[in-house]
């Protein structure tokens, strides 16, 4: 059951990822100057781009915790 909530969990942040704004400065910049409907999907990409590492960082941190990665009593 706790792995289906952590499943629900991500589909849930994959599904409301656009509605993030993930745009450095400069990337804002050029967007004003595109317009609103192109600069929705240069939003899209860069989210898009971000999904890859923090799947990755998730992958590891998932199988260093399941692997016992720190004691019981809280120490290395």
């Amino acid at each position: 059951m706790k792995g289906f909530a952590v499943i629900l969990g991500l589909l849930l942040l994959v599904v409301f990822a656009h509605d993030a704004n993930a745009q450095c400065s400069i990337c804002t910049k050029t967007a004003q100057q595109l317009g609103h409907k192109p600069a929705q999907g240069m939003n899209s990409g860069i989210i898009y781009l971000m999904i890859a590492p923090l799947a990755i960082i998730g992958v590891v941190a998932f199988r260093w915790w399941k692997s016992g990665g720190l004691n019981s009593n809280g120490s290395e």
